[in-house]
């Protein structure tokens, strides 16, 4: 069954994913890409703070995290538009861009464990 719900997660995430981007693209080009990973990451940080704070099982941390979260953020989708700029030769933001993404992500899933673990 949890199989099952992971799946059923992972499609709402998809889903997320592709109308959150839907929403941003025009306005934040392949930021948006970003956007997308950092909230996530700091949507998935807040889960595993509340399953190690107790408010959380770990079943909920599977079908939300794995599920939910896995389908809503996107790695492959950064590190091509990242390839993108650097082929494109704009190496500067293609730098800019791969680190940013990289270093965001990881203090948005700091920040939210810290609150989920509250």
């Amino acid at each position: 069954m949890t199989t099952l719900l992971i799946a059923l997660g992972g499609g709402l995430g998809a889903v997320l994913r592709y109308l959150v981007d839907g929403a941003l693209r025009a306005r934040l080009s392949f930021w948006a890409t970003a956007a997308i990973n950092v909230s996530g990451s700091f949507v998935l940080g807040l889960l595993a703070g509340a399953v190690a704070g107790g408010g959380l099982g770990g079943t909920a941390l599977a079908v939300l995290g794995t599920g939910v979260c896995g389908g809503y953020t996107t790695f492959s989708t950064a590190i091509v538009e990242t390839l993108t700029l650097f082929r494109d030769k704009n190496y500067r933001d293609g730098a800019l861009y791969g680190l940013s993404t990289l270093v965001a992500s990881v203090v948005a899933v700091w920040g939210g464990y810290a609150l989920g673990a509250l």
